[in-house]
């Protein structure tokens, strides 16, 4: 604000007064300096500053036109305050300048904030996406794990399965082994009836032999006889009997029986030995039948063996895969905790710096306000004291450009 002595008006100016000769800042004038003052908000007197001096005394008497011994005293010490007003006034200039200074500095700080202010993070968007990417992660990792976990059902029932067939080829083994310890057993028998029989038929045809030589002697006795009784006959009786046509007979009947009875014998061995043959051949087909199914049941256990192998390691992959898969979805989702936690903290503490910051700026606001109050009330103590001293010429040029420079400082 400019001062015009000779308009005696007041007007406003954006230049700001400086003072080469001080550069030194002082400290604030509190309403110690003015006695009997109001104290603002801000520590500073808020209404007009009476001195007491002898001049208010002089101006309220009326005049005298007698010299007074004290007046030259009086305009000394009068002289002497004023130089000391003037000098608190140039302290004065330097602190308001300064203040100025750390009125622009904090006008610039507010300005930088109120520009930082405007700009929005999107720590919430990144979060948002962050999140989003972890939940198709889980969302995926979970329909793998569907996935495996009825492709290991699948595969636990397809196990079952061949495990009860591999029961129950094992069970039909066993029963097909006790059919062949079985049939071994009657193929045993059979060759031990067979052997028997053989046995049999070698002692009959020794008997049909003993039978045989045994009637060729009885018949050869019988002839014998037969001849000395016809020769007997011929010599006592002399009768006509056909005594060789009855021997002949009898052989013919004894060689007919023996006849019948080796050729029955004879059929009865073939028959017996045939049959023995055809029980042996189906014996043996049924043998070979037997050790074929044995064979193929042997390969299909092998072949079972080998995929129920293969399954278990399938099986043992599968767990292997399903574990991995719930290590890694429960690390992605550990490590979005974490980055969860940090983004939370990040914006907790970027809360907090800004409210440091608007914190600041109310103070800054509230210095900036304290500021202006005391240079307004520094104001006025100079108008007063310029309308108390204005009747008084003896302030010099000093007084003039003090209070020109005052004038002159924007505010």
């Amino acid at each position: 604000m400019a001062y015009n002595r000779n308009s005696g008006a007041r007007t406003f100016s954006s230049r700001s007064y400086s003072s080469p000769g001080n550069k030194m800042s002082v400290s604030r004038v509190n309403s110690a300096y003015f006695p009997g003052n109001r104290t603002g908000p801000s520590g500073i007197s808020a209404s007009w500053a009476t001195p007491v001096s002898s001049a208010g005394i002089l101006l309220s008497n009326p005049p005298n036109t007698e010299i007074d011994p004290r007046f030259h005293q009086i305009k000394t010490q009068e002289k002497e305050e004023i130089k000391g007003l003037n000098n608190k006034f140039a302290d004065f200039i330097n602190k308001v300048r300064h203040l100025e200074q750390q009125n622009k500095v904090l006008e610039t700080r507010l300005k930088i904030m109120l520009e930082k202010g405007d700009y929005k993070s999107n720590i919430d968007q990144i979060v948002a996406a962050f999140g989003n990417n972890l939940t198709s992660q889980r969302d995926r990792l979970s329909n793998d794990r569907d996935k495996l976990e009825k492709e290991l059902a699948r595969t636990k029932a397809l196990v079952e399965d061949n495990k009860n067939k591999f029961e129950d080829e094992i069970n039909r083994r066993t029963q097909l082994e006790n059919e062949f310890v079985l049939s071994k057993k009657d193929v045993d028998e059979g060759y031990l009836q067979k052997v028997d029989l053989e046995n049999t038929v070698e002692s009959l045809m020794d008997e049909l032999a003993f039978l045989k030589q045994l009637y060729d002697e009885e018949i050869r006795e019988l002839q014998s006889q037969i001849n000395n009784t016809a020769v007997t006959v011929e010599m006592d009786n002399n009768r006509g009997l056909d005594m060789k046509q009855i021997v002949e007979e009898v052989k013919m009947q004894y060689e007919g029986i023996a006849v019948r009875g080796r050729d029955e014998a004879e059929q009865w061995y073939k028959n017996k030995v045939d049959d023995m043959a055809a029980e042996a051949g189906k014996y043996n087909q049924d043998l070979k039948g037997v050790k074929n199914e044995i064979v193929e049941m042997m390969r299909l256990i092998q072949r079972l063996n080998s995929e129920a192998e293969g399954l278990k390691n399938r099986r043992a992959n599968l767990e292997m895969a399903i574990g991995e898969a719930e290590e890694r979805g429960q690390l992605a989702v550990s490590d979005a905790k974490n980055r969860v936690s940090e983004l939370e903290a990040a914006l907790k503490s970027a809360k907090q710096a800004m409210a440091k910051q608007v914190r600041e700026y109310q103070d800054l606001m509230n210095l900036k306000l304290a500021l202006e109050i005391e240079i307004a009330t520094y104001r006025k103590l100079l108008e007063g004291e310029e309308s108390r001293l204005g009747t008084h010429q003896q302030g010099g040029p000093r007084q003039d450009s003090q209070l020109s420079a005052i004038d002159q400082l924007d505010f």
